[in-house]
């Protein structure tokens, strides 16, 4: 089994899907690893590193790719421009974050390609696939990341400073969602002596928030806890409560970093242009929803901009800013799908199997996954 490791050409893709360490452990469980020149080096990891775990090295794209019976990327292949789709063998199976919820024409693609896809961002979220859940992985660090991006950019100490001058109040922060991305967010605004409070419309994570010493912000707790611990879409009334009370609060805040996703669907819409308004001169908000079309009013995502003296960030693939861990992190994840899934030099997918069967979006030329199959067919309803 030749399992191919392209370089990342997508736009600010700084991650690689596979790290030396990895790819020596697969090299070490019988099967052969191909990498593409170059293809570590933006995250930190050197083509002699990867030939001293016992992977070829790669000239180019093409060679990488040929004879490849697994092909594992973080972002997915390119369709347009440079046709990395065309590159891959039929019957390959193509591991990456496949996006097929957001796009279900791309899995269509897949399938007339005779690549079998695998979505990690379908893992399903049960214990068993803990160890595989890229999602969660790398949210840890945007999450993280982006506590240092407020910090830079707000005027004010994160800390209470007691000094000869006087003392100075410690920042107040503000994090909506209470998932992956806004619990690392929490625990790191905290080392860096914020007050901090969390907001989330799910019962179930208040323990979580306070047990990181966080303040816990609900209007009441609502059991709005959809499928796979995700929140689920709330009703339009509750929305409304749901903002307003977040614009009440966030006048009194320095920061405040937004996390809340829907698998799927647009991002909510928490802060209003008019909750932006009332916020204070300087103060700073994070926007982690950008991709889904971000939490606040006024995000526009990929861009840093200033709207009524407030600094909105809204970054986008956020986990590319701190590529040699986030990659360390998803290689981990790929190598605990796949480990299962290799038996004796083939990819053998179980489609009993609740995690197979969820990750999987294409086989055998069709789109397989039931949910992708339900979006293809409300596009073209």
């Amino acid at each position: 089994m030749n399992i191919a490791v392209p370089k990342e050409i997508a736009p600010g893709e700084r991650r690689v899907a596979l790290t030396p360490d990895v790819a020596g452990r697969l090299v070490k469980a019988g099967t052969s690893v191909v990498v593409e020149r170059g293809a570590g080096e933006a995250a930190g990891f050197r083509d002699q590193d990867y030939t001293a775990a016992g992977a070829t090295i790669a000239p180019t794209a093409a060679e990488a790719y040929r004879a490849a019976g697994i092909v594992v990327k973080v972002q997915r292949p390119l369709a347009e421009g440079t046709d990395e789709l065309a590159l891959i063998p039929e019957g390959a199976a193509l591991v990456a974050f496949l996006q097929p919820l957001s796009d279900p024409q791309y899995a269509t693609n897949l399938a007339q390609h005779k690549i079998t896809g695998l979505a990690m961002e379908l893992i399903p979220r049960i214990s068993r696939a803990q160890s595989m859940d890229a999602l969660s992985s790398q949210a840890t660090v945007a999450g993280y990341k982006a506590v240092l991006i407020a910090a830079d950019a707000l005027p004010k100490f994160f800390p209470m400073l007691m000094t000869a001058a006087g003392t100075i109040p410690p920042a107040k922060v503000l994090v909506l969602g209470a998932g992956v991305a806004g619990l690392q967010a929490i625990a790191t605004a905290r080392r860096l002596g914020a007050v901090v409070t969390g907001f989330d419309v799910r019962a179930v994570v208040k323990e979580q928030v306070e047990s990181l010493g966080a303040t816990f912000l609900g209007s009441p707790p609502q059991d709005a806890e959809g499928s796979g611990g995700y929140a689920k879409e709330l009703a339009a009334d509750q929305q409304r409560r749901d903002q307003e009370l977040i614009a009440t609060t966030a006048a009194g805040m320095d920061v405040i970093i937004t996390t809340a996703l829907i698998p799927g669907r647009p991002a909510p819409r928490l802060i209003t242009a008019a909750a932006v308004q009332n916020m204070r001169p300087g103060s700073v908000i994070v926007d982690l929803a950008a991709e889904a079309g971000g939490n606040c009013e006024l995000s526009e995502p990929g861009s840093t901009v200033v709207k009524q003296g407030v600094t909105i960030a809204a970054p986008l693939n956020l986990a590319s800013a701190m590529p040699q861990h986030a990659s360390m992190l998803y290689a981990k994840n790929l190598l605990a799908l796949l480990t299962p899934m290799i038996k004796d030099g083939a990819l053998t997918l179980d489609m009993n199997d609740e995690i197979t069967r969820g990750v999987c979006v294409t086989r055998d030329g069709e789109v397989v996954n039931e949910a992708v199959r339900s979006r293809l067919q409300g596009v073209s309803a």
